[in-house]
């Protein structure tokens, strides 16, 4: 059945709708950082003010911005490298060699995602304590990658049960062992969900939160630990706070912009038969 120019319409307005209203957040953080701290906080909102970049440039050169930024990059990447090389073995091995326990260990993994992080917090903060993991990006880049590990572990289980069996097993018999089927045969065929997989675990990293401003203090705080920083006990700076924001989200919307078509073709690997 044909839609008709209304319902068209209709769906035109509520999709630019929902869209608008999920942009307005990250819109009015821009737009704040470039005002002046008793512009932020003037009653009603100011749409029409007077830029400034002095909001942009303190956060930069007097709260160690490149420090943090720097920070952020080795933990996501580092995780994300970690993660997979622990999680292709383990996919490889339940998508090819499974047994009755497969589903369940997966369904276990996925489980534990949704427990609240602050339900581990103190053995967690213990365990960095006494072995000197706390405020290092060791620490950090450890207990990132055990958060992201099953998402990474169940994403490319997916994507390597969409590649048929009977190629293992011709590998298999032209004598190539495990290692060499994953560079050989799983890598090319699957690249595009490793490729996704991994930016997913980038931008979950990145946007991680609960455990930088737990685990961190100063030498080893990732960006979502130094916007915290912006804050005071007698209130917070709204402009600087919006600037520091602005400056911690740009990378890896830049980033997500520039790779979206990536991950959407590695998120639908497999799903059209």
């Amino acid at each position: 059945m044909k839609a008709s120019p209304l319902q068209k319409l209709i769906v035109f307005v509520l999709g630019w709708g929902a869209a608008l209203l999920m942009f307005f957040p990250v819109a009015w953080m821009v737009l704040t950082g470039f005002k002046s701290e008793i512009d932020a906080v003037h009653s009603p909102p100011l749409l029409i003010f007077h830029p400034i970049l002095s909001n942009f440039t303190h956060v930069i050169h007097e709260g160690d911005y490149l420090g943090a930024l720097g920070n952020s990059v080795g933990i996501a990447l580092g995780a994300t490298v970690l993660g997979l090389l622990i999680a292709m073995p383990g996919a490889y091995a339940m998508a090819f060699f499974p047994n009755r326990w497969t589903k369940d260990l997966l369904l276990w993994m996925l489980s534990t995602k949704m427990m609240p992080a602050v339900g581990v917090l103190m053995p967690i903060y213990l365990i960095c304590q006494k072995s000197g993991l706390l405020d290092t990006l060791t620490g950090l880049v450890l207990v990132m990658m055990l958060a992201n590990l099953p998402i990474i572990v169940w994403m490319l289980y997916t994507f390597f049960k969409e590649i048929p069996g009977d190629i293992i097993e011709a590998s298999r018999m032209d004598g190539a062992g495990p290692l060499a089927q994953l560079r050989i045969v799983l890598l090319p065929l699957a690249g595009p969900g490793i490729a996704s997989t991994a930016l997913l675990s980038i931008i979950l990293t990145w946007n991680e939160a609960f455990w930088s401003l737990n685990l961190t203090s100063s030498n080893a705080a990732p960006l979502t630990a130094f916007i915290a920083t912006f804050s005071a006990p007698e209130g917070l700076f709204w402009a600087k706070l919006s600037a520091a924001s602005t400056l911690a989200v740009a990378p890896i919307l830049i980033f997500g912009w520039l790779t979206q078509r990536q991950l959407v073709r590695g998120l639908t690997f497999g799903a059209v038969k």
